[in-house]
């Protein structure tokens, strides 16, 4: 692969991670409850992806029986961004995706007991480094009295969590392309959000329809294309690598838009959650291609 289309995918990668940054800002101008902006973004991003497949000759794959886990998928798919932006309506973005960001390494550490992938002691170092640097991004007001910021740490605990789950079923190959992955989870994900769209309906606004159409077309298809078309050529520690733009376009975004800035032991504690994920996705590699170089 010459460097030009190296690198061509590789800015792939980044606009996806970018355009995954947008969410938190459109989700606030939308003014929207939590379960009606990610129902609007999951049923139009399902659309588009299906007029994608449909236009670009990929018609026959639209029917096919979906695995469990790609049904499972979609319900993780939707507590994540369900949880994710109900976060942000208590604490900072900047906060809230960095929690969220912990998800790799939550992952590695479920593996240890769910796959039997041993953690060695750089990872379990990673992990710890990971939690001491989200314990500095906490605010020092943070208490029992604050429900506000207590509701939404838990939301992205939860959204962290959620995250997690999604990642560790996607460890095992699937038999389905990874377009009829994304829009069965997309589908899936709607469908779940459904029934707690009817219990309270609301008729957007024009002007909220505009934000939930960019909601829908940019980080609910556009970014998953763009990661889709990426990672079908880049490895997976590069992608993983420059998946991290997401985190930092958050802090960006926060910062311009609304005004949400980190005090100096906050953004340290943010670098090194960033740090301890991409380290942790080098040592996976290494540790990968070690067990193969054993196993030959």
């Amino acid at each position: 692969m010459s460097s030009q289309h190296s690198l061509a995918f590789m800015l792939l990668a980044v606009m996806s991670a970018v355009l995954m940054a947008t969410i938190g800002v459109f989700a606030r101008y939308a003014a929207l409850p939590a379960e009606h902006i990610t129902f609007y973004r999951l049923v139009i991003g399902a659309a588009c992806m299906l007029a994608f497949m449909l236009l670009s000759g990929k018609a026959v794959q639209v029917k096919h029986k979906p695995s469990k886990r790609t049904i499972i998928n979609g319900v993780m798919l939707a507590g994540f961004m369900v949880f994710y932006v109900q976060a942000i309506s208590y604490i900072s973005m900047a906060n809230a995706v960095m929690l969220i960001y912990l998800a790799p390494l939550t992952s590695a550490a479920f593996a240890h007991f769910v796959y039997k992938e041993r953690l060695t002691q750089i990872n379990c170092a990673l992990i710890v480094l990971a939690l001491l640097g989200f314990g500095l991004m906490l605010p020092n007001n943070l208490d029992s009295d604050n429900q506000q910021q207590t509701l939404g740490y838990l939301y992205a605990t939860l959204a962290m969590l959620s995250y997690s789950g999604f990642m560790l079923i996607n460890r095992k190959p699937s038999q389905s392309t990874p377009y009829q992955s994304t829009l069965i989870q997309l589908s899936v994900g709607a469908i779940c959000l459904l029934p707690f769209v009817l219990q309270s309906p609301i008729i957007p606004s024009l002007n909220q329809w505009g934000w939930l159409i960019a909601i829908g077309v940019l980080p609910g298809f556009l970014a998953i294309l763009f990661a889709v078309k990426a990672l079908r050529v880049l490895p997976a520690i590069s992608f993983g690598t420059l998946a991290y733009f997401e985190p930092v376009a958050v802090v960006i975004f926060a910062w311009f838009l609304f005004d949400e800035t980190l005090v100096s032991i906050q953004l340290i504690g943010a670098l090194m959650i960033i740090f301890a994920g991409i380290s942790q996705g080098v040592v996976m590699r290494e540790q990968q291609s070690n067990k193969s170089i054993k196993m030959e």
